[in-house]
């Protein structure tokens, strides 16, 4: 496909939309070059989605799921370490359904797990249907790489706006599942997604998802307003809801997503835990905590890329304060 054949077109008064019918094959990607690389690294493992979600348009654009070669995607993660990368963030449309020649995604952090120098592995965000319980084994071992961490949509805790989205869960197995991860992972943090104003969601809807969140052990939403996406069913959907109604919804939501964080945070403090930091502003260096706490600490050294120990403190515009531990042993050992 060349740009430049429709470039001379020119300008029309209609978005020109051109696709290329999608492979649902299995899929290599080349893999990076030289070159210095550091702190967390993505990690492309899959692609597409089966599940036909009404308000998503991610099946037609992207195409029906499919997943990356396995020892393609591990020379990758090789190189990204020999280049730096201290943490691999496994990436994908709907990443807990990876399966290549018999290997799943507990196969992928297993053999992530193996390679040398690898501190950290994290999974973005996963469907709840998708987790297997394996992966609370793996996150509860302090030897495995993978972190304490778990992002997963909820988009809503009424169960007639799940089933008019066409979610494969109801609210009180997502609620289960959750609750089941924090007994089993000790000091998980866990995040979602949450969808205001789908067509039909009413004030008594929404507030069933206020409810679920605030009672439930997730420490942050990131919040979104329904937006139409033509060719996804529920396009024809009645009760629309207004536009100043979806954005009250989700400062709403926003308020309390605050408030659960700063919950979490409170909750943390006085913890010692490892920091892999990133950037530094001001004198003051960031990074995050394996269970996703943005940790920030004044110091002199130069921090950057490194994972040492920090005492975490209060909070500050959602970010915690810390102090360095003086215990660079783990730093050492890596």
């Amino acid at each position: 496909l060349n740009v430049l054949d429709y470039a001379a077109q020119g300008k029309t008064g209609q978005p020109l939309i051109v696709r290329d019918q999608i492979d649902r094959d299995d899929f290599t990607i080349e893999t990076t070059g030289e070159g210095a690389f550091s702190r967390r690294a993505n990690l492309k493992v899959q692609d597409g989605c089966d599940f036909m979600c009404s308000f998503c348009i991610i099946p037609f654009a992207r195409g029906r799921a499919r997943s990356r070669e396995l020892e393609n995607l591990l020379d990758e993660a090789r190189q990204l370490v020999k280049r730096g990368a201290k943490e691999l963030v496994l990436t994908g449309v709907n990443v807990g359904t990876y399966s290549y020649d018999g290997a799943g995604i507990v196969d992928v952090l297993d053999r992530l797990n193996a390679i040398p120098g690898l501190a950290r592995i994290r999974v973005s965000s996963i469907e709840p249907t998708t987790i297997p319980e394996a992966i609370f084994e793996r996150m509860a071992d302090t030897s495995h790489a993978l972190v304490p961490y778990l992002h997963i949509p909820l988009q809503s805790g009424s169960a007639r706006i799940l089933k008019t989205m066409r979610r494969l869960y109801t609210p009180e197995q997502f609620i289960n599942f959750v609750g089941e991860a924090h007994a089993k992972v000790p000091g998980i943090g866990i995040g979602t997604d949450i969808m205001v104003g789908m067509p039909g969601e009413t004030e008594a809807d929404f507030e069933q998802t206020c409810t679920l969140f605030i009672e439930s052990p997730l420490f942050y939403a990131h919040v979104f307003k329904y937006s139409e996406r033509e060719g996804t069913a529920s396009v024809r959907y009645e009760g629309k809801v207004a536009e100043d109604e979806k954005t009250r919804r989700g400062a709403r939501l926003r308020n309390l997503s605050a408030r659960k964080t700063a919950e979490f945070h409170s909750e943390n403090a006085k913890r010692v835990v490892p920091v892999l930091f990133e950037h530094c502003e001001d004198g003051y260096w960031t990074g995050y905590t394996e269970n996703y706490i943005r940790v920030a600490v004044r110091s002199d050294a130069i921090l950057e890329n490194r994972i040492e120990r920090v005492a975490l403190g209060g909070s500050r515009g959602g970010i915690v304060l810390g102090s360095l531990a003086n215990n660079s042993a783990l730093e050492a050992a890596l």
